[in-house]
Parts: C-alpha cells; structure tokens; sequence
C-alpha cells in the first residue's frame, strides 16, 4: 500500500535534487528512496549515502519502515558545527 507523503531536502541533498520539497507516494522508506534517486540521479544517491531520514519528527535508519498517509520524511545531510 502506498501513501502520499512529503520529502523535505535539506542542505546538500537540497542541492542535489534541486527541489527543496516534493509529494510522493511510497509504501515505505526504502521505496520512497528508490523514486527519489530515480528521478534525480546519481548526483542526489551520493549524497543519501552520509544522510539521516526523518519520519515525522523521528529519525530511523530502517528503511523498511512503513509511511502512514500524510508522513513528512525530511533528508538531512551531515551538518558542520562548532
């Protein structure tokens, strides 16, 4: 089963799929992620390799997570700080 959720880019994987948001339908995370590399490439799968998802708030690092209607999945690449 499929739902319609929101990706949010940020930071470099922004760049890299040069939107900062997009609506997809995807059943899981690792679905979701195979239309996003699909359609925006080699340059934006690079950048998913060192990248943290967010599903609603809560990071996980299971792709095979479900996505519930409505899900927001935020892309966060590594971020500098000091």
């Amino acid at each position: 089963m499929t739902s319609n959720v929101t990706v949010r880019y940020f930071a470099g994987a922004r760049a890299a799929a040069g939107v900062e948001t997009e609506t997809r339908d995807a059943g899981t995370l690792d679905e979701l992620v195979g239309q996003i590399v699909e359609t925006h490439g080699e340059r934006l799968q690079k950048v998913l390799t060192a990248c943290s998802f967010l599903v609603d708030g809560t990071q996980t690092r299971d792709r095979s997570v479900a996505l519930a209607p409505g899900a927001v999945v935020d892309v966060l690449p590594p971020f500098a700080g000091g």
